[in-house]
């Protein structure tokens, strides 16, 4: 079994788990990216949940005991995440991130919008590209604002709008300046 192949079945395992303590999921990272059209180098996968930390210890005691390496990262008050748990293995590292209590409607938003499955028949859905471009912007840095403007270059049939309305919703700032660069 390839790496990418092994992490896919951990990642079907891991939603196993998530749906069991009845959090949803969403792929984001550079999973997203390239689904969204843009490949770049990544070696894991991300799943953004909307779990607080009680709940986020409970899935990680789950998955120790269902024999992953489990590192849970609980949040302090500065950090933007509400905590992320890392699975390691030797099909590589998926990260469990929570932006509950931080920015919990674009995972909302992401999940209501049915967005679309990775492979047929599978557990993991991409988060639609208005929601990935709102979390690349929350982000902030420079290699978000990159990858920003790549998600707009290669989706050139994106609802410009639609992914305007989003960052407004979310009462993010920097989209317009990011659009004008790339206009």
């Amino acid at each position: 079994m390839k790496k990418t192949d092994e992490l896919l079945h951990v990642a079907g395992q891991v939603m196993e788990v998530l749906a069991r303590h009845r959090v949803d999921a969403v792929v984001i990272g550079g999973v997203a990216l390239a689904a969204h059209h843009y490949v770049r180098l990544t070696y894991d996968m991300d799943l953004g949940v909307n779990a607080n930390v009680e709940k986020l210890r409970e899935i990680a005691s789950s998955l120790t005991q269902a024999g992953f390496h489990v590192e849970l990262r609980e949040p302090d008050s500065q950090d933007p995440l509400g905590g992320v748990i890392d699975v390691k293995g030797l099909f590589g590292l998926l990260q469990i991130i929570s932006f509950a209590g931080r920015f919990p409607a674009v995972i909302e938003d992401s999940l209501s919008a049915s967005p679309v499955a990775l492979c047929p028949g599978s557990a993991l859905r991409i988060i639609p590209l208005p929601q990935l471009i709102a979390l690349k912007l929350y982000a902030g840095g420079l290699k978000s604002k990159a990858d920003i403007l790549e998600l707009l270059k290669r989706n050139p049939d994106a609802d410009l709008k639609e992914v305007s309305d989003a960052c407004k919703r979310y009462r993010l700032q920097g989209l317009d300046e990011i659009i004008d660069e790339w206009i």
